[in-house]
């Protein structure tokens, strides 16, 4: 049981040391749940060959995203986007998501068929289908919430414990771009607080704007790793950042790694 002697805040444990803190004591009472809490997806055992991966996250204004720059279509987009991204980390394929939605009335039912023109079009163009969710008002701000279902042959999965002694290190992509963007928008914002009427400057940055505001799944990764008959030991997403990711599959798999600053130019 939990035991609650006093107040701690949550701040004392981080993200991560919260989930772990308050998911140690959870059990699994069914066969059918071959992975629960602690990877990109939980793995579930149906009938057949294939096993089903489901995976949620949640996106908070103020937290996650700031709508004085993120327009909502791109809002949308996004947030199917990363939760896509992580049943690839698991080496499968995503196949349907539903979508939770809490809204204020500061929000329109335009504003929201735009944030839904968002998810549509990320949908259609990963032929992942949208088969359900809710809605519901809140006092303040909007909080999305996407849940995705991905499949995979159980013996493609790849899980985070499964590093191994001298195993390479790979990362699909260029590491930084979403941040830079980010304070690339970050400091557009505090100039326009500043004086309203400047506008900004996004000048020979759209590459990284593109990879903060309209971030892509990488399932050609899947595709390219089956095509050359490669699977990895382990796979995880690094939307949280690379140190953070690493800290997750070396303590999985308990082993440490080297990293190379010259090999991430």
């Amino acid at each position: 049981m939990l035991e609650n002697s006093g107040r701690t805040e949550l701040t004392t444990l981080g993200e991560f040391g919260l989930i772990k803190h308050l998911t140690e004591h959870v059990e699994i009472h069914n066969d059918s749940s071959i992975k629960g809490i602690g990877d990109d997806a939980a793995v579930i055992k149906y009938n057949g060959e294939k096993h089903t991966l489901i995976s949620t996250d949640m996106l908070v204004e103020g937290v996650h995203f700031d709508l004085t720059y993120v327009p909502l279509k791109h809002l949308g987009y996004k947030s199917i986007i990363v939760n896509l991204s992580d049943i690839c980390a698991m080496n499968g394929t995503p196949k349907q998501v539903t979508v939770s939605i809490a809204a204020s009335n500061r929000f329109s039912v335009e504003a929201l068929e735009e944030l839904y023109a968002g998810m549509i079009f990320a949908c259609n163009k990963y032929n992942v289908d949208l088969v359900g969710g809710d809605t519901t008002s809140t006092t303040s701000g909007l909080v999305i919430s996407v849940t995705v279902i991905g499949e995979a042959n159980k013996e493609d999965i790849v899980y985070r414990n499964g590093a191994k002694e001298k195993d390479l290190l790979c990362v699909s992509g260029d590491l930084g771009g979403a941040y830079m963007g980010l304070q690339i928008l970050e400091r557009e914002k505090f100039v326009f607080k500043d004086n309203p009427n400047v506008q900004p400057d996004l000048v020979g940055s759209d590459y990284i704007l593109e990879r903060q505001l309209k971030p892509e799944a990488r399932v050609d990764i899947v595709e390219l790793l089956k095509g050359l008959n490669i699977k990895p030991t382990s796979m995880i997403d690094v939307s949280d950042g690379l140190a953070s990711e690493l800290m997750h599959l070396c303590t999985q798999s308990e082993l440490g790694c080297e990293l190379y600053e010259e090999k991430f130019l």
